[in-house]
């Protein structure tokens, strides 16, 4: 993890929290209540994951009055940012958490979506994993529902634990509204106004696999949130019901001929076999009386 500049004393020391959150790369925190800080409860475990614990939180909550060196002080400083991060994670699924990153989602203070499909939709902070020093933090786009690097060095170096694998889809459960359209809008290669073959048969198949299953929802009344094409849909479901019934009307016809095939059959069979059978007979009686003569 990247280790930001001190600053003196006299900066931090009543209000190190404001410090923090004002220090550049740190743009992507929320400020923690400070009733939630001092609540041991939501601290459970987490005095095990941080080094000198006690005086990193004591610096945290403006309370550290521990006089040492200025090594010591650091190593206390780069624990309280440490435990600040775990606590985030957990603050910001609460409701007064969730409520101050939503203002920050409103205002774009995360960046915007990169793919030109998206519109620049605002986007969320999210992590890869849960255990702290796995992963870096990722941006996550909820129209398009892909993850993206963040732009700055800063906030890519920034772990992806003090943001947690659940805190995005937490947002969107709370707030439904929230929820954007996806866009069935893709960008389809050209040459010269000509689609390129190999990728526009991929785009083909996407697209019917994409539709298929829209259709299935649909049919199981399942909100699927695409809001393009609808009518497309519409049409293309009223086509497939008409194919199928010719389909239907055509299998019947096979059968039905195919029945009066095998009865045309079994009659030829009869008939030939009442055919050999009768000269037959005659040869015998004819044998018979010879023999008696």
């Amino acid at each position: 993890m990247e280790d930001y500049g001190t600053e003196s004393e006299s900066d931090y020391t009543s209000y190190w929290r404001d410090w923090f959150i004002s220090s550049r790369g740190n743009e992507y925190f929320c400020e923690i209540d400070e009733e939630y800080l001092t609540d041991r409860f939501n601290l459970t475990g987490l005095n095990t994951e941080v080094q000198y614990y006690q005086y990193a939180l004591d610096l945290v909550t403006d309370v550290f009055d521990l006089d040492c060196d200025d090594e010591m002080r650091e190593t206390i400083e780069k624990s309280a940012r440490h435990l600040y991060g775990l606590v985030h994670a957990r603050y910001i699924v609460t409701t007064r958490g969730l409520a101050k990153m939503l203002e920050k989602y409103k205002k774009a203070d995360f960046g915007k979506c990169p793919r030109v499909m998206c519109n620049s939709h605002p986007l969320l902070p999210m992590g890869l994993s849960d255990v702290p020093n796995l992963k870096p933090a990722k941006l996550y786009c909820a129209r398009c529902e892909d993850t993206y690097n963040p732009k700055s060095s800063r906030h890519a170096s920034i772990d992806g634990a003090y943001f947690g694998t659940s805190f995005h889809n937490i947002l969107f459960q709370v707030y439904p509204t929230l929820i954007p359209a996806k866009s069935a809008e893709r960008y389809v290669p050209r040459v010269y106004g000509f689609k390129v073959h190999a990728a526009a048969a991929l785009v083909r198949w996407q697209n019917g696999v994409r539709g298929d299953m829209r259709r299935r929802l649909r049919k199981m009344e399942v909100e699927s949130g695409f809001k393009d094409g609808e009518d497309e849909l519409e049409e293309d479901d009223d086509d497939d019901d008409d194919d199928d019934e010719e389909v239907g009307r055509e299998h019947d016809g096979a059968e039905g001929a195919q029945a009066q095939q095998q009865q045309q059959a079994v009659e030829y069979r009869g008939g030939v076999a009442a055919i050999t059978a009768g000269p037959s007979s005659s040869f015998a009686g004819e044998a018979q009386m010879g023999s008696v003569a």
